[in-house]
């Protein structure tokens, strides 16, 4: 694993290489937004209204249907939405999100009471805790983190 550290006009590696950074320096984090594909909104709004303890927010822009997960202004982490569109299709490939968990084996309790599947059973990943993977009710590759 190669972790980037930024520098202006640098960045710094963990690994073998070097690569170039000319990017803003920052301490936050880069990600600050998510979507996740859904082929039925209100099945999978209700998969993880179950799986996670939260309350999702619906959202209709035109034809783009999005079911909001919680977001606190200022708190670290990012939020995202479910998105049911032509354009968003549940998938196995991409990008993985990962959930943050107090207890991954009561989280993947609940993906399977809810109808998804296990993919991979909690495993260590050393002194940053816990990981799971899971396929949701729309057939989407996502994970879960726990530092328990």
């Amino acid at each position: 694993m190669v972790v980037l550290r930024p520098c202006r006009g640098r960045v710094l590696l963990n690994g073998p290489r070097r690569l170039k950074y000319d990017g803003p320096v920052t301490d936050d984090n880069p990600v600050t937004w998510f979507e996740i594909p859904a082929a039925d909104l209100e099945r999978a709004k209700a998969f993880y209204e179950h799986v996670l303890g939260v309350e999702l927010t619906v959202q209709a822009l035109g034809p783009l249907k999005m079911a909001w997960f919680p977001m606190r202004q200022g708190a670290p982490g990012a939020t995202g939405s479910l998105v049911q569109s032509e354009a968003y299709e549940p998938s196995h490939k991409g990008t993985l999100v990962y959930f943050g968990v107090e207890d991954i084996e009561t989280a993947l309790r609940q993906v399977e009471a809810k109808g998804g599947k296990v993919l991979g059973a909690k495993k260590s990943i050393g002194q940053y805790g816990f990981v799971a993977h899971f396929e949701d009710s729309e057939g989407n590759r996502v994970a879960l983190h726990s530092t328990r």
